[in-house]
Formats: structure tokens, C-alpha cells, sequence
């Protein structure tokens, strides 16, 4: 399936089209219908990548009925298996949704990035509401995509960014509200991503492909290669045709409470260095800017990203004896009346530094809390596909954060700096960098 193609007819999902010849059915057997809210009793839901991370969120919705479990690799999903014993185990995605399309309502993914999107367009075309892990997608037209064809079947949807449902971005909002730290001009986010092996110039060595795992399957998508002691379990995430790097993997937590709170939108430009440049795998480390324009309601913004071995500098308002945030990273807000330091990727532990203007800001600032709590990340989504109100990390949101989190990608694979029409999803300045907007993809 060549670009050219898949831009032309992207809104009616090519790229599933693309995957189905091999198991012996056209794009035309896969049923085309609106979402269904379900009313009166539990929902059936499929889960899609049920090992790892993906047996946590089959954990997270084992309050409804668990009918199905596709995984390429049995011993993977061993204990997944075991604790739901009578659901139906499959190892193609697209086998299951077609013999079980009756009986499924809903679906969760949670596969390794490159296949988000196929698993998703698949089951959103046949009206199944859908649950997909961050990043919503592997391309920032996927993204797109998804989003479009989501809010055309009506189909109740959620991206796997926990933190959105938590107490730290309701806080935070509450604070901007009343200018906790003025306006807000610039923020430092830093992270100890990657945390598997980058910075990988050629593919792996060949090696036999284990016997409980399908590698033409999990491959899916993405260019054929040998299997190579490595990719798997985890370490997919550095490798370009498979994952999408640090900002992939946490990027989307990381971004979620700025872009939320401040009303980020579209960067105008993102530039980024790092130590080097190759197709194989994302660098050992990367710094990236992204530059938002001013609107109605703030002036411009910065955003600093910061993962490998880097990290800002320190502020002067940090007093002697604190250090920087380590663990999985943190973030600095500098506003024009006070800095912001928080002490996790998600928001949870914002203190306003030094701890003395901290104590002020409570005693003397600190505003009411007038945010709801959730009823939680899984559960919001659960209770839109049964017709409640969409779920806060719905697709309308999702999807445009995964556009603004991938485009960093795009200067980090370049080197250069972005000029971004988000309208058309097209680099302006450097016509090189379009062909990560998009790829091709392997009929499987």
C-alpha cells in the first residue's frame, strides 16, 4: 500500500484493506456500521495484546464480560489465559473480529505501536467502541485518521493516559485558573527514557523465532525482517518501524497536563538535537523545542523536552539541598510571578518552588477545589460506551495530543527545525520530513 494510495482513501481506512488478503477476505466483508451505546447489562469486550501492559488493561476492565483474547505469542499471555479461562483465545486480530463480531461490543489494544492502528480501524469500522494504548498511533496521520473515523462510526473511545484521569491535572487546572505562577511562558519536561537499548544503526542479528510466538503476525505491518533476539519483549519501543521512541512511550503521559490545561493545540515549530541520526532506531538522547503561538486567552508558549541522559538547568529558585526530580522524570513551569516544579510525568506532586512561596500560595492563595474527581481512567470509558458521556481521554483529545507528541519525531529524525501546517499535516520548510507524517504498509 503505497502513500500516494493510502492519503487518497485514508478516510474510509485503506491501511485495514491493506492487511486483510491473507487470511482469504476482501475489504468488502468487513461489516460497516455506527457504535451502539450498550444498556441493560455488562459489556463484551475483546482484548487485542494481552501480555505486559496489555494484561493490565484486561485487568482493568474484568468488571464487564472478557470474550475474547488474541496475543501472538501464548506463552506471553500465559497468565492472562489463566485468569480468564473461558474467554476464546486467538492470535490474529482480524480472525476474531470476524468470527466474534456478534458477540463483541467493545475492544481494547494494546499492542506494540505499529499496530494501533489497523487493530483500531478495523474494529471502529465494524462499530466496536475502542480502548487503545498510548500512543493513540505509530504516524501523525494515523492519528488523524483514527480520530475522523472514530467520530464518524460514533463509537465510544479512550487512549491508555491514566494520568488525565487523575487529581494532579484537576489541581493544576485550578491553579492556572487563578495565575497561580503568572503566565505561564515556558516549560521543562525531562524524563529517564529510553530505558532500552537506542542509538542501533543496523538490524539485529537473525536468530530462530521462538516457538510459541508468531513473528509474521507481530510483525503485522512494518517492513519484513528476521527475527532478532531483542525486539521483544520491550525493546521494540527504540526501533522506528515498530515504536516511536521515548516520546512515544511517555511523551503522551508527559504533555498530557500541559496540553490539557494551557490549551496547547498545534505547535507552529519543533526543532530538536540529539546524537545522531538513523532509519534503525531513535537516539540515545534528544532535546526538543516546541513553540505554540499566543491566543485569546495566553501569550506564546515554550515546551522543552528532555529524555536520555539530559536534563534543564537548574532553577534559581530551587533552594540549596533539593535537587532535580529523578525516577522516571519531572516537569518546570516558569511563569512570569513564580516556577512550578513537579516531581513525577503526571502532574501529581506540583509544589511552587522555593517550599516558602508554597506555604504562601496555601494559606494565603490556594484556590477552592471546583473539579470533579473521576470514577476512573478505565472506567470513564467503560461508562461512555454504555452511553454516558465520553470519557476525558476520549479520541477529540487523544488524537491531537498524539499529533503534537509525534511531530517531535519529525525533527529528531531530521535534525532540522519543523514548520508545521496542521491543517494539511505537511512540514512546510523541510519537504524531507513528510515522509514520516505517513508510511507504507506490508499486506500480512
Amino acid at each position: 500500500m503505497k502513500r500516494r494510495d493510502f492519503s487518497k482513501t485514508a478516510g474510509i481506512g485503506a491501511v485495514v484493506f491493506a492487511a486483510l488478503p491473507s487470511i482469504g477476505i476482501s475489504w468488502a466483508d468487513v461489516p460497516s456500521r455506527k457504535g451502539k451505546p450498550v444498556k441493560g447489562r455488562k459489556l463484551n469486550i475483546a482484548c487485542i495484546g494481552v501480555g505486559g501492559q496489555g494484561g493490565s488493561d484486561v485487568g482493568n476492565v474484568a468488571s464487564e464480560n472478557i470474550v475474547a483474547l488474541c496475543d501472538v505469542d501464548y506463552a506471553r499471555a500465559k497468565d492472562t489465559f489463566e485468569r480468564f479461562p473461558d474467554a476464546k483465545r486467538y492470535k490474529d486480530f482480524r480472525k476474531m473480529l470476524l468470527e466474534m463480531d456478534d458477540q463483541i461490543d467493545a475492544v481494547t489494544i494494546s499492542t506494540p505501536d505499529h499496530m494501533h492502528f489497523p487493530a483500531a480501524m478495523m474494529a471502529i469500522k465494524m462499530g466496536k467502541h475502542v480502548f487503545v494504548q498510548k500512543p493513540l498511533a505509530h504516524t501523525i496521520e494515523e492519528a488523524r485518521v483514527l480520530t475522523e473515523t472514530a467520530r464518524k462510526h460514533r463509537v465510544a473511545t479512550h487512549m491508555g493516559i491514566q494520568g488525565h484521569a487523575g487529581t494532579g491535572i484537576r489541581r493544576m487546572r485550578e491553579w492556572m485558573a487563578v495565575k497561580a505562577i503568572g503566565d505561564i511562558k515556558e516549560i521543562h519536561i525531562w524524563t529517564n527514557r529510553p530505558i532500552w537499548p537506542q542509538g542501533i544503526q543496523k538490524p539485529l542479528p537473525k536468530c530462530e523465532v521462538p516457538a510459541t510466538l508468531d513473528w509474521k503476525l507481530w510483525q503485522g505491518v512494518a517492513p519484513e525482517r528476521d527475527y532478532g533476539k531483542g525486539y521483544l519483549p520491550f525493546n521494540w519501543r527504540g526501533w522506528w518501524d515498530y515504536g516511536c521512541g521515548a516520546l512515544g512511550d511517555i511523551g503522551c503521559h508527559a504533555f498530557d497536563c500541559a496540553f490539557d490545561v494551557l490549551k496547547l493545540g498545534n505547535p507552529t515549530s519543533v526543532e530538536a538535537v540529539s546524537d545522531q541520526i538513523n532509519d534503525q532506531t531513535a537516539p540515545k538522547w534528544s532535546k526538543v523545542i516546541y513553540e505554540f503561538a499566543a491566543t485569546q486567552d495566553r501569550g506564546p508558549v515554550k515546551l522543552f523536552w528532555y529524555d536520555g541522559d539530559k536534563r534543564p538547568d537548574r532553577p534559581k529558585e530551587l533552594e540549596e539541598g533539593r535537587n532535580l526530580p529523578g525516577g522516571i522524570g519531572g516537569q518546570l513551569w516558569y511563569g512570569t510571578e513564580g516556577t512550578i516544579m513537579v516531581s513525577d510525568v503526571y502532574c501529581k506532586s506540583a509544589r511552587i518552588i522555593p517550599e516558602t512561596e508554597m506555604r504562601d500560595f496555601l494559606k494565603n492563595r490556594m484556590p477552592e477545589k471546583t473539579e470533579k474527581n473521576s470514577i476512573g481512567h478505565h472506567k470513564e470509558w467503560i461508562e461512555a460506551c454504555k452511553g454516558g458521556e465520553l470519557g476525558g481521554a476520549n479520541f477529540n483529545y487523544a488524537g491531537p495530543l498524539t499529533e503534537m507528541v509525534l511531530l517531535g519525531n519529525l525533527a529528531v529524525r531530521t535534525g532540522k527545525k519543523i514548520l508545521w501546517d496542521a491543517k494539511k499535516l505537511r512540514c512546510t520548510n523541510v519537504p524531507e520530513a513528510n515522509r514520516y507524517v505517513r508510511k507504507d504498509y506490508r499486506v500480512y
